[in-house]
């Protein structure tokens, strides 16, 4: 198989969450454990850092990535979904996967993956395990899919885990419950491997803690370390960044730091990046000086290649795109919006069909313009029915059968102070950008 065969069998011919929802999702790991006996265990070759949660993991896996690189270390760094191109789902020093070695993994395990049967997720976990270990890479940071205890990538030993914010997201899925959804997480948590947990909550704050003592592992708070003193917002070379002042409340330090990320959720998950630094220096496995890290937090879409959190895509409409898709990251968005002055809010707007749609509608604004949409996967909500459940909570607004379109039309309408915001949906995000 050539690239474009080899990633069309992959979205094809196997179980594919993205665009088949509960069918595609294994509960269990025996699919992963055989794919990686077949390439001859991988994930035993290379160090790895691991990270679940609900909201912020894809941040905080690239904001590790790229202190790591900034630390001269040849940095693996898994994460899902992609945006627009599949091989964002595995790079090394922010560079993705080469086509050829797409196509050659495929090609080469196609008759394996007729026997076994994996879905698109394993396969994808196994391809960048066996990828990593080929380009020997000295740690590899690993993002969880939904879950934890049974996702696809806790076959692997790590060094560290990290486990961001616990919310209402997959909840036919992780349990009805936030405890239930947090013990999924926690999942990820070895036998005296350290662990730090980015935010103290206070309802699954014990269901951490009581993990990492049976596995005798030290589990540390983010925010029992660092406390926000202030935030803003600034330009340096017409680029914006996000500065963060925090007290260090061990050594009453103070720490500032700079970072492309601009979104004010990122506060936390900047904290749980710093107590991991710490935290690998405190067990010796890993010793990063201030100013590398500083780089790294600095410089995160240039060496990650991240996108999607709150991007600033243009200005005069600004126009900005944000990937947060449930509840708690949504309540982020809107906390966002309110640093903001502008005229008349327009939301281009969709989301999958398998979503607590009711508690995120009721949660927008009413004076927003709204413009529903849906991206071109069969997961996603029709734009009609969406249009409709929004109406019976007072937001109103048109329907566009594709978010481009949905987009052009905001820009046509928007006046140079109006803002223009891009969410609801990871995948209408992609489309967009």
């Amino acid at each position: 198989m050539n690239y474009t065969e080899a990633v069309e069998y992959l979205y094809s011919a196997l179980p594919m969450f993205q665009r088949d929802g509960a069918s595609a999702y294994k509960k269990d790991l025996t699919n992963t454990l055989k794919l990686c006996a077949h390439l001859g265990n991988p994930h035993k070759k290379f160090k790895s850092i691991h990270i679940a949660g609900t909201n912020g993991k894809g941040s905080t896996s690239h904001m590790l990535a790229s202190i790591l690189q900034e630390h001269g270390l040849n940095t693996g760094l898994y994460t899902s979904p992609h945006l627009k191109d599949f091989r964002e789902r595995i790079r090394i020093n922010g560079k993705m996967v080469s086509e050829e070695f797409v196509a050659e993994f495929v090609t080469q395990n196609k008759d394996f993956f007729e026997i076994i049967k994996p879905s698109f997720f394993e396969i994808t976990v196994a391809m960048a395990f066996a990828y990593f270990a080929e380009q020997q890479v000295d740690m590899a940071v690993i993002e969880t899919g939904m879950g934890g205890r049974l996702d696809s990538t806790n076959v692997i030993e790590p060094e560290l885990c990290i486990i961001t914010n616990i919310g209402w997201d997959h909840m036919q899925f992780l349990g009805d419950s936030l405890p239930k959804i947090a013990a999924e997480k926690a999942g990820i948590i070895k036998h005296k491997v350290p662990v730090v947990i980015s935010e103290r909550q206070e309802e699954v704050q014990e269901v951490f803690m009581q993990k990492a003592h049976r596995e005798d592992a030290p589990c540390l708070f983010a925010d029992d370390v660092y406390e926000v003193q202030e935030y803003h917002w600034f330009k340096e070379n017409n680029k914006p960044y996000l500065y963060i002042k925090y007290l260090h409340w061990v050594t009453d330090e103070i720490i500032e730091i700079t970072t492309d990320l601009l979104g004010k959720y990122q506060i936390k998950n900047v904290a749980g990046v710093l107590t991991t630094v710490d935290e690998l220096d405190e067990h010796n496995i890993l010793t990063i000086d201030r100013k590398t890290v500083f780089n790294g937090l600095k410089n995160v879409q240039q060496n990650t290649g991240l996108q999607g959190r709150w991007q600033i895509l243009s200005e005069n409409p600004i126009i900005i795109a944000d990937t947060g898709h449930n509840k708690p990251g949504l309540a982020q968005v809107l906390e966002q919006l309110q640093q903001y002055e502008y005229n008349t809010l327009r939301w281009v707007i969709g989301f999958v069909n398998d979503k607590d749609i009711d508690g995120i509608l009721e949660m927008l604004p009413q004076q927003a313009i709204y413009y529903f949409t849906k991206a071109s996967i069969p997961r996603a909500m029709d734009e009609n029915l969406l249009a409709e459940k929004a109406a019976e909570f007072g937001l109103q607004g048109k329907t566009y059968a594709t978010p481009l379109e949905a987009l052009n039309q905001a820009k046509q309408e928007a006046s140079p102070n109006d803002l223009i915001l891009i969410g609801g949906s990871t995948f209408v995000v992609a489309e967009v950008i």
